[in-house]
């Protein structure tokens, strides 16, 4: 009798660097993965990324938008952001991919202004792009990161909060083991408290390698999971080193990446 059921499985594209969706499709695919979570920067087609997803049975379960400052005081840098996040669920809605995830600009861990001043800005712009969504029929997700990649939206509970705050159905979350080792007592019990806001969710190990390789409770996990069985498993491992594609990686950290896809899929 299986302990567990069967989840969905898919990679985080961003994590092969630059390769082509032609390229790493049809090895995602041959690992036995559903899907893949799509960076919009691979997108040069909608039609042609959808052909390519079509041909190796794969699910796009979500798209990410690039690097921008959804909370960034000076509205030369905050209005662009959301126009950018409007154009990729408007991309979602032409590949047919249910969701669309959402953080602050990457590294941006100290506020320009005050935190309360941006947090607002952040809200506002998250209240209007969850409206954009719901009229597209697209989710929209927020984020939770660690201390160190945000000053924003760190926290379950208070990210959960805030949520509550802007009261929009199609807005969720995206939880993340690595950073949950980082900011939370108890990881498993806060992915059972999420409940129906959580619409993803990112794993790789402690130490954000293939699972088994660091000292993650990957079965605790799983328990929490199982209330939300339709909430698809993303992978998200990457080489060791602060800059998993600097020179300090080399050419070898994809293939790095890839065994510990390999691995990571054993597990499920």
């Amino acid at each position: 009798m299986e302990i567990f059921s069967r989840p969905k499985l898919g990679v985080a594209l961003w994590t092969l660097g630059q390769m082509p969706l032609a390229e790493s499709a049809p090895i995602i695919a041959e690992m036995n993965y559903d899907g893949v979570v799509l960076p919009f920067a691979q997108i040069e087609s909608p039609t042609e990324a959808a052909q390519i997803l079509q041909d190796n049975q794969l699910t796009c379960f979500a798209i990410t938008p690039n690097p921008v400052d959804l909370a960034h005081p000076d509205t030369a840098v905050h209005q662009p952001a959301i126009a950018h996040v409007e154009t990729v669920i408007e991309t979602a809605v032409a590949l047919q991919a249910p969701l669309v995830t959402l953080r602050n600009l990457p590294g941006r861990f100290r506020p320009i202004t005050t935190r309360e001043a941006e947090q607002a800005l952040f809200e506002t712009a998250v209240a209007h792009l969850a409206t954009f969504a719901a009229r597209h029929n697209i989710r929209l997700a927020v984020e939770i990161v660690n201390r160190y990649e945000s000053f924003l939206c760190v926290k379950t509970a208070e990210t959960v909060a805030m949520l509550d705050r802007l009261n929009q159905p199609h807005l969720g979350i995206t939880l993340n083991a690595f950073h949950m080792n980082l900011e939370e007592q108890d990881a498993a019990a806060t992915t059972r408290s999420v409940s129906d806001k959580l619409a993803l969710f990112y794993m790789a190990d402690s130490n954000r390698q293939a699972i088994g390789q660091g000292h993650l409770k990957l079965g605790l996990h799983l328990w929490a999971l199982e209330a939300v069985p339709e909430v698809p498993i993303i992978l998200e491992c990457l080489p060791e080193g602060s800059d998993p594609f600097g020179a300090d990686v080399g050419a070898n950290g994809r293939n790095i990446v890839l065994e510990s896809l390999k691995i990571s899929r054993s597990w499920f």
